[in-house]
């Protein structure tokens, strides 16, 4: 038996291996120990064997609420990920998993890999109306790239609204950037009427991995350096967050207006929607459009819903150093923060693969209708 998580994105330390049926194991926090529940490994045995893995940090994990009714994910070709029988008792989360193959990979949940990002870079920049842009480089010195996406046959891009989407901000939600996938395959489709339409009306600018250097890293929430990036927008800097510096300083080139936050969250198991109604600035004309989107959406996904969610801020008492906050009221523009669980829509379950890649894709594709909806009134 051999346990691995040296690979871009791994994430486990190996205590114990001796006994199939008890093989101890640890999540290893983000640098500076502050946030930890990401895992993802490589689990080497013999076919037909049965293998009990017990996380034994699990109690000390960042969302203890993140294992109740939680199911790991696995996948024998990396392509398609399913869930394994997993419990969390006495402090422990326990994955059991039978071998069909002779390696078996399993993961909080399905990695997007920095190799498969690099090669949606690639992929969109072979379309006429995308451009590549580097935006800065991160801590460790990885690129952070920004898709733009301009319609070069519509009015000038002084008639056109702006719209932003960032994702990953917190790299171990990576149903953030599969999302991002099928949102940018249905806005580069020349059989996407939506797509096509809303390039008429609008300039994308998308960077789909704010935070490369944690991905790769196999970080739950943080950079390099163990800062949260949706905790730094008010007083961003190239020391702790030049993720957020740069992106602002692009932002303040271009303009906002729409702003969509792609996360994932660990306790809730729901698709729900976060705005900034706490803003100081916020009224009645971002309420109406904030309403309209919610509603659009919920038309365009059964997967989304309305119900359950975050507490509503009150007036004036919105965290001003989150992403969404604060573009909303430096932009006075529609902002909110997308969530999807990490572990399956309670609305519409499916036991084999919970939450996934595939329903993240369709998500993306289904938001654009929702910002075709308000794109008209954005101002």
């Amino acid at each position: 038996m051999h346990i691995t998580a040296n690979f871009d994105a791994g994430n486990i330390d190996v205590i114990n291996v001796e006994n199939k049926k008890d093989i101890q194991l640890a999540i290893r926090p983000d640098v500076g120990g502050e946030f930890f529940q990401w895992f993802n490994f490589r689990l080497s045995g013999e076919i037909g064997e049965r293998y009990t893995l017990n996380i034994l940090n699990a109690e000390e994990a960042s969302y203890l609420e993140g294992w109740e009714n939680y199911q790991a994910v696995a996948s024998y070709d990396r392509e398609y990920w399913f869930r394994l029988p997993t419990t969390y008792k006495d402090g422990k989360l326990t994955i059991v998993a039978e071998l069909e193959c002779d390696t078996i990979q399993i993961a909080y949940f399905a990695p997007y890999s920095y190799e498969r990002h690099q090669n949606l870079l690639a992929a969109v920049q072979t379309h006429p109306l995308v451009r590549l842009e580097h935006l800065g480089n991160t801590l460790d010195k990885r690129d952070l790239t920004l898709i733009k996406i301009a319609n070069k046959d519509s009015n000038s891009d002084v008639n056109k609204r702006n719209i932003w989407i960032t994702a990953r901000q917190h790299p171990g939600e990576t149903m953030a950037e599969w999302l991002i996938e099928g949102l940018l395959d249905g806005l580069l489709d020349d059989d996407n009427a939506t797509g096509k339409l809303l390039l008429e009306k609008a300039n994308f600018y998308i960077v789909p991995n704010m935070n490369p250097d944690g991905s790769v890293r196999g970080h739950l929430r943080t950079n390099a350096v163990g800062t949260n990036l949706n905790r730094e927008w008010s007083n961003p800097s190239l020391e702790r967050s030049p993720e957020v510096f740069h992106v602002i300083n692009k932002m303040e080139a271009t303009g906002v207006d729409l702003f969509y936050d792609v996360h994932g969250d660990e306790a809730l198991p729901y698709v729900f929607l976060a705005g900034s109604q706490g803003t100081p600035s916020y009224n009645e004309r971002l309420a109406h459009l904030r309403d309209r989107f919610s509603d659009v959406l919920k038309l365009a996904s059964a997967d989304f819903q309305s119900e359950v969610g975050y507490d509503i801020d009150a007036p004036g008492k919105a965290n001003m150093t989150v992403a969404t906050n604060w573009v909303a009221e430096r932009f006075d523009c529609l902002a909110n923060t997308l969530e999807m669980p990490f572990k399956d829509n309670d609305n519409l379950p499916n036991a084999d693969t919970g939450w996934s890649p595939e329903r993240s894709i369709k998500l993306g594709e289904a938001s654009l209708i929702a910002m075709l909806a308000v794109v008209d009134d954005l101002r």
